[in-house]
């Protein structure tokens, strides 16, 4: 990708009242940019970002076994009564009415989606467990949508559902998912905390969260250093001992719901006796563009954004020296060589100074910067956006 044609150009200004580093960064950056309180464009930089998270998800999910859907976000409002979510879940559902007078929510959660659709297919206890998962928007009336893109209104989410015959396949699988959201959020650079939690509008029943450790996090959670898990504040035993006090941000959630929502959809398997029992059912949900924001808020410095390579929007940051031609030829003839050998780069071919290139640089956070100069003659000056070391290597090794 040609810097000059990327959309849009980088800011020197923070958005105003900007709080959160997410926010001012990937503003700034090009990665985002708001529409209004709570709902965001995903700019191309940060669009290739959640590509990659995303990925990162799907990978580990199929090794469980999971399947890749894709529900609908308008959902008619009978659906919800069959639970009697249409009123207990009011305060945070959107709801509208078509011309025919006609009521649906947009989608905050799938669990009556995903039941409605499994209770049509299922027929023996051979058709289970059921395992499926999709990349959606989710829609939530949040009271106070703010940290920049931490707690949106309308944003974008990994859910996966899962139904069983028995109580121990279920616990099985939850605990699978456990160790598989544990594995992706290590593959992210992050060092997620198992927190024991509330269950919301979702389930009576206590839920795991995976907390990251962050001073703009809005959650209060008390973890032991040692073992990684903790508790969030809201059921907290102030007589556990051990245990430190720190703000963090909920990355990841997963529910146990027992048979609750599959008794009152009427979601049942025929065991091999001939009986009809109800599934177990459970839901695991990931926040995808609040992990965008995430890892804006753990990976940064004074200058800029420094991203993981697996998230990177692009793999290396290629700078041609301002106003040297032959410099400019030699960096024109190793992009299209690294474009060509499937490298993602992308190549300052702006004509503007040093200093705004090395700064854009820095802000963007793209992993490996490269500079071609008269001075590095035939070879390429690479430096780690994460460290301040440089070194010169040839065209030849960038390649292999």
């Amino acid at each position: 990708m040609r810097q000059s044609q990327l959309f849009p150009k980088t800011s020197r200004q923070a958005p105003a009242g900007a709080i959160a580093e997410n926010h001012k960064l990937l503003v700034r950056a090009g990665f985002i940019d708001q529409l209004m309180a709570g709902s965001w464009t995903l700019l191309p930089l940060g669009w290739r970002v959640i590509f990659k998270i995303n990925q990162v998800i799907r990978e580990e999910l199929n090794k469980t076994g999971a399947q890749e859907i894709l529900m609908p976000l308008m959902h008619p409002k009978e659906i919800w009564n069959e639970t009697g979510r249409w009123e207990k879940a009011s305060g945070v559902m959107y709801k509208l009415k078509d011309t025919r007078e006609k009521e649906f929510a947009l989608s905050f959660t799938h669990e009556e989606i995903i039941l409605d659709l499994v209770r049509k297919h299922l027929q023996s206890v051979a058709d289970l467990p059921i395992k499926l998962y999709h990349f959606s928007t989710k829609f939530r009336n949040e009271p106070r949508a703010t940290g920049g893109i931490l707690r949106g209104r309308e944003f974008l989410m990994k859910d996966l559902y899962s139904l069983h015959a028995t109580e121990e396949d279920f616990w099985n699988y939850y605990e699978e998912v456990t160790r598989a959201y544990l594995t992706i959020f290590a593959r992210l650079g992050l060092k997620a905390i198992i927190t024991e939690a509330a269950g919301g509008v979702f389930t009576e029943n206590r839920t795991r969260e995976f907390q990251i450790l962050a001073a703009v996090g809005e959650d209060i959670i008390y973890y032991d250093p040692k073992t990684k898990k903790g508790v969030n504040k809201e059921v907290f035993d102030e007589n556990k001992k051990n245990f430190v006090e720190a703000h963090a941000i909920e990355a990841g959630n997963i529910f146990p719901f027992g048979t609750y929502y599959s008794d009152k959809m009427g979601v049942y398997y025929t065991d091999k006796d001939g009986k009809k029992k109800p599934v177990w059912f459970g839901s695991y949900g990931i926040g995808t563009t609040r992990l965008l924001g995430v890892l804006a808020e753990v990976f940064h410095d004074d200058r800029g954004l420094i991203w993981p390579e697996i998230v990177a929007p692009f793999k290396y940051h290629l700078i041609a020296a301002s106003g040297q031609q032959l410099a400019a030829s030699k960096a024109e003839e190793i992009y299209k060589k690294l474009s060509k050998s499937g490298a993602e780069v992308l190549y300052d071919d702006r004509d503007t100074s040093m200093g705004q290139k090395f700064a854009d640089a820095d802000l963007i956070g793209i992993p490996h910067r490269l500079v071609v100069s008269d001075k590095t003659g035939d070879k390429v000056e690479i430096k780690q956006r994460s460290g301040n070391k440089t070194e010169l290597i040839s065209p030849e090794e960038l390649l292999d």
